[in-house]
């Protein structure tokens, strides 16, 4: 029995509307977006009606005028003859609505159950399917998705046993006390002890999945060939513990120390489970010390550990960050023994102590000795306001909540402000938030670390979208205020129609107007200008069936647009074989995801001819090559790359070629680059080619080096000497603050400049100096950019007449080497600071030119196309970029921007800096070579890939939104957990993904809220793997449950012979509980999610909500781990019980997260629990 967990969802669920008909049994939930009542038949609102046959299945869902024209959109459900759902239909299109009566629908499975009264799919297939094998574990052999073209390409499973030789049998072995791990290997696994599953994807790509008896993944194997695979293993301990991940170049290499140094992952643990030390491979040792709450307090990478220094996390009794800071200290197990019995826990403290020339406002009991504070948070009440600061009671005609604690309303549990210190001075940035009631975001303040400030202001509307925003900002508390004021227009279903955009006083610039298609995609964006009538541009969108785009305008026919872009994924167009010179690769349809070729035009050249690129993968869905076809020359070989690759993805030799040189009829060969590494770490670049154009050829090349040549550091770039750069250093958080570079120049000779980078401690730019010492003929140049909350400005500083110098434009790699811009010497005045831009969702706008940037971005968000509005009003292009496919600029091949630092932000939209690399935030990124210069920070979660790759190899593709990686949780279709994304909202979503690429189908009918999804017998392991997912963030030990796994518990409502309370069945041994969430059964070592009609509770979408639920029900201090009685108790005794769970619950930083309906529904039903004890509860 769960008190909490009954009263909660019993009050959640009444918030859906179930109403019954005479012929159709059917559930109607409207989500309403306006704050109406609910008789109000004009109300805004998501409305759904799911109706169900006789035996609770669902059969059709109408999503009631969801369309943009205000149609229904229907879903048809079907089953072949042994009841299976065995077919998924995209929605239907509908020519008006029937407010959510159901539709026609044929029996049977066909092609459109429902109509398609309106051609919308122009008898397009538009379902998947799955076949079954003929047994009765009824396992998928085959999966066909949606697309009349890839019905000939499925996706297939095979499942059988290992053979006698098949896969290597490593044995780990680990002493906890000593701290010690050992690996051999034992021959191989005996016959038919592994599982082998393997899927061959829509291009005939495969990929083996090996597991033990006790579901652990021992091997990924990769086919390349018949004779060669890039093989994955994971090596457990005797303690059921993952001790080591061998990557495919380390698992065909003989495993010695150097290569388990280099190569791999290594993990260990404590007796409680808990990772205290790992090592990922090229980079040192990283420790981790726990406090008796189980929360990590300290870490330590080895670079701070050769300084004797830690990074410490601070807590509240409700385990909310507090602060953090560094501070000295010795070995792991010293630090580990001080912690291991305290719960290290501050207070608010109205004194409080000082550090770096900042008050916090909090005790400082345990390990007081702390060096430095970087950063500050406080909950509940407001640190003392700066006096230009005042809490307006309303913004917008929203209230403002105070932290008044006799208000009914207030800040408690709130985060209020947040100060954090620059990572190399000692100024702050403080960040106060101001919260309607409701717990909404309306008011940001942000002090910045010169002494302005960034305001915005929001209007909401009821779903919590923006209306209005406001934005008031001032570099120095003494510059004239910048006003920016925004405003969004939703459709009835919030969709976004019309954004438009103020600065100051100046005309309302309309940045967009949106128009949908009846599935919700994006079909005409009209950009720019302050006439709806007259936009600068009419952008045109189209997509394929399975929902990827095809089309941005269409560059066989331009007429008055500006650009225009084509994607093929399952057709070519161009040359099979572009370049002779490579005969054997091979420009093919690709089924699984990959692109085949991209088309483009721009306006921006009289009679400018069709450029595409067509694309060669290799069977790991690696770029092999890029080649590049200009029309009527398809076959001169401009522009192309060309890769080899290692089993770990690391390049082994890049070859390019530029344009077609003055005078001749073939394409110039730049670049023949070999690489060379130790591990993973690149070490030395050879071009072979010879050619000093693209990456510089030295006759005795460079090595480039690391700040651990061994394998201790951070595995960082601290050189480059071929590139000019002979130091790169980085601040604690591994970002370089400072290059110095020295390079020859066309003109001038040597020059030689220095870069300085400041950051705050979260890793938020804010300043770049770029500072020349001057040379012959140059001057000394200092200019400065700063970064304030997406305002940028610049100032130079020159002595003496500029003939030479940097200020406003970042070079590719190719302009770095000489060349340059002449500036007019008259235009050179007192040096000033210059507020030069700020971001617009559409590209900038230019405080220097006054007026608005927009931009043509591709599927990538390359920077394709700027254009503007001249002084006599006609759009005018102002930039062009062509890249190659790893991100080079074509060499000679586009023009550059002269004015603005905004012209800087090219590849994927990222500024280009100086040095020739672009800054992508976590990281730097090297275009000319394909690499990172450091270790991707969350490398342990892409264990197969060198953690110096960019994109997987196949940037054609994929992106690198920071440097890290692809912040909702994304599963694919079988629960397994892919990656978050940067929405913070932190909802679980189910996509559809490609088993072998990992492509996710970005249609929107198939990705769903985790609330939205259907479930039934058949896939109830989704929902399972979803929840074994955040087991251990629960504190759930899955080895302790049933089947190692949780369980799920369905219901039907409706009634079936000789069942008078609906249906029940379930997963994995779970027991349907119609009043609870999540429940824990002792006995039966469950712990069981339920599921209601197909449909989970719609608190399970917040992942927060289900870890918290999850714990309270299974984790460390939970219904399956503080009663000892496996039976029934007293009632008084189970409220005990809940009141130490409560407040293990509250306590844990996790329930900070969650969503404030799911805080305030637990913090009543734990009062209620302790009045309940107080009065029936021992005297």
């Amino acid at each position: 029995m769960k008190k909490n967990i009954i009263t909660i969802f019993s009050l959640f669920l009444t918030g859906i509307l179930y109403a019954q008909t005479n012929t159709e049994n059917y559930i109607r939930t409207r989500a309403y977006l306006d704050s109406v009542t609910i008789s109000s038949p004009n109300a805004n609102k998501i409305e759904t009606v799911q109706y169900f046959n006789g035996l609770g299945k669902e059969k059709q869902t109408v999503n009631v005028k969801a369309s943009p024209m205000g149609r229904d959109l229907v879903t048809p459900t079907v089953y072949d003859a042994a009841g299976r759902p065995t077919r998924q239909y995209l929605p239907i299109p509908q020519s008006s609505t029937t407010n959510g009566e159901i539709y026609p629908q044929s029996a049977g499975l066909t092609l459109f159950p429902v109509d398609d009264n309106t051609n919308f799919y122009n008898g397009e297939k538009i379902f998947s399917e799955k076949i079954f094998e003929n047994s009765p574990i009824e396992r998928v052999i085959e999966q066909k998705t949606v697309g009349t073209n890839w019905n000939n390409h499925p996706l297939q499973y095979n499942y059988a046993f290992n053979s006698n030789d098949e896969v290597k049998k490593y044995v780990a072995t680990f002493d906890y006390t000593t701290l010690t791990s050992n690996i051999t290997t034992l021959g191989n696994h005996a016959v038919n002890t592994l599982q082998k599953n393997t899927i061959t994807d829509e291009d005939g790509g495969q990929t083996i999945e090996y597991k033990n008896s006790d579901d652990q993944i021992i091997l990924i194997k990769k086919i390349i060939s018949s004779t060669e695979s890039a093989d994955t293993y994971y090596v457990y301990n005797q303690y059921g513990q993952l001790a080591y991940i061998i990557p495919p170049l380390a698992s065909a290499a003989n495993l010695d120390d150097n290569t388990l140094n280099l190569l791999c992952y290594q993990f260990k643990y404590d007796r409680k489970n808990r990772v205290v030390e790992k090592k990922l491979p090229g980079k040192g040792w990283e420790f981790m010390v726990y406090d008796k709450s189980d929360r990590i307090i300290m870490t330590q990478d080895s670079t701070l550990r050769k300084k004797g220094r830690w990074i410490i996390n601070k807590y509240d009794k409700f385990s909310r960050l507090l602060y953090t800071g560094i501070i000295p200290g010795g070995s792991r197990n010293d630090m580990q023994a001080q912690a291991v019995d305290k719960f290290i826990i501050e207070d608010r403290d109205t004194n409080g102590f000082t550090r770096n020339g900042m008050q916090i406002l909090y005790s400082n009991n345990y390990f007081i000795d702390i060096e430095t504070v970087l950063v500050v948070n406080y909950y509940d009440a407001y640190p003392s306001l700066p006096s230009e600061i005042t809490i307006p009671g309303s913004i917008f005609a929203q209230p403002v909540i105070t932290d008044n604690p006799a208000a009914s309303v207030n800040t408690k549990g709130l985060q209020v402000a947040s100060y954090i210190k620059n990572t190399e001075d000692n100024n702050w940035t403080k960040n106060f938030t101001f919260y309607d009631n409701r717990g909404r975001i309306v008011i940001t303040h942000s002090i910045n670390h010169l002494g302005g400030f960034t305001r915005i202001e929001k209007e909401l509307n009821f779903a919590g979208l923006s209306k209005k925003t406001i934005t008031t900002h001032k570099r120095l508390s003494t510059d004239i205020e910048r006003k920016i004021s925004e405003i969004f227009d939703y459709d009835h279903q919030n969709r976004v129609k019309i954004h438009t955009h103020q600065v100051d006083s100046n005309l309302t610039e309309i940045l967009v107007q949106n128009t949908y298609d009846e599935i919700s995609q994006l079909k005409i964006k009209k950009v720019g200008g302050t006439d709806m009538s007259q936009p600068l541009q009419t952008i045109d969108y189209q997509y394929n069936i399975r929902g990827w785009m095809t089309y941005i305008n269409n560059p066989s026919n331009l007429g008055t647009d500006l650009f225009g872009y084509k994607i093929n994924y399952n057709q070519v167009e161009g040359l099979e074989v572009p370049n002779q010179d490579f005969s054997n690769l091979k420009v093919k349809p690709k089924f699984n995801g990959n692109i085949a070729e991209v088309s483009w035009k721009t306006l921006a050249e009289e009679n400018e001819p069709l450029k595409t690129y067509g694309y060669v993968y290799d069977p790991l869905n690696r770029l092999s090559a890029g080649f590049y076809q200009k029309s009527g020359n398809e076959s001169a070989g401009e522009y192309y790359e060309k890769l080899d690759y290692d089993l770990n993805g690391n390049i082994k030799r890049l070859k390019r070629s530029g344009g077609i040189p003055q005078g001749s009829t073939t394409a110039l060969a730049i670049d023949n680059l070999k690489y060379d590494y130790t591990g993973n770490k690149l070490t030395k670049v050879t071009d072979e080619q010879q050619n000093p154009t693209g990456y510089p050829y030295i006759i005795n090349p460079n090595n480039i080096t690391y700040d651990n040549d061994s394998s201790d550091g951070n595995g960082n770039m601290t050189s480059h000497l071929d590139k000019g750069i002979s130091l790169i250093e980085y601040n604690h958080l591994n970002l370089p603050n400072y290059y110095s570079i020295t390079q020859e120049d066309t003109f001038f000779g040597v020059k030689s400049f220095n870069l300085n980078y400041l950051y705050k401690a979260d890793g938020t730019k804010l300043r770049k100096t770029y500072s020349s010492g001057g040379g012959k003929g140059q001057s000394k140049t200092t200019q400065i950019t700063d970064y304030l909350d997406g305002f940028q400005y610049n100032y130079s500083e020159i002595s003496g007449p500029c003939m030479w110098c940097r200020t406003n434009i970042s070079f590719d790699q190719e302009n770095l080497k000489g060349g340059g811009i002449i500036f007019d010497p008259t235009l050179i005045i007192k040096p000033k600071w210059n507020l030069d831009f700020v971001p617009t969702a559409e590209g900038f706008y230019s405080f220097t030119e006054n007026r608005y940037i927009y931009q043509y971005r591709d599927h990538l968000g390359n920077t394709r196309v700027s254009f503007a509005r001249n002084t006599e009003g006609i759009t005018e292009i102002t930039d062009t970029n062509n890249y190659y496919p790893f991100g080079l600029n074509h060499i000679g091949g586009g023009s550059k921007g002269l004015i603005g630092g905004y012209y800087n932000y090219k590849y994927n939209g990222k500024e280009l800096q100086e040095s020739g690399m672009y800054d992508y935030g976590a990281r730097f990124y090297m275009s000319d070579l394909g690499k990172w210069g450091v270790i991707d920070p969350l490398a342990e979660k892409m264990t197969r890939f060198s953690p110096y790759n960019y994109a997987f190899n196949n940037p054609v593709r994929f992106i690198d939104p920071d440097g890290r990686e692809p912040v909702d949780d994304h599963f694919n279709q079988y629960g397994k957990f892919l990656y978050t994304d940067n929405k913070k909202s932190n909802n679980i979503i189910i996509d559809y993904q490609n088993p072998i690429t990992g492509e996710l189908n970005t249609a929107p009918w198939l990705s769903k809220e985790l609330k939205d999804y259907l479930f039934d017998n058949d896939n109830a392991y989704v929902l399972a793997n979803i929840a074994n997912h955040y087991a251990k963030e629960a504190g759930i030990n899955l080895k302790n449950l049933k089947g190692s796994s949780t369980s799920v518990g369905f219901f039907n409502y409706h009634t079936e012979a000789g069942q008078k309370k609906g249906k029940m069945t379930s997963y994995n041994g779970g027991e349907y509980n119609d009043n609870a969430l999540v429940e824990g059964h002792k006995l039966n070592k469950t712990v069981t999610l339920m599921v209601s009609n197909g449909k989970v509770p719609e608190l399970y979408n917040s992942k927060y909500n289900m870890i918290s639920a999850l714990s309270h029900e299974g984790g460390k201090v939970s219904h399956l781990t503080v009663n000892p009685d496996y039976y029934y108790i007293p009632k008084v005794d189970l409220a005990k019980e809940h009141i130490m769970i409560y407040q293990h619950q509250m306590a844990s930083p996790i329930f900070n997260k969650t969503t404030l309906p799911f805080q305030q529904l637990m913090k009543e039903n734990y009062e209620k629990d302790k009045a309940y004890y107080r009065i029936y509860g021992p005297k």
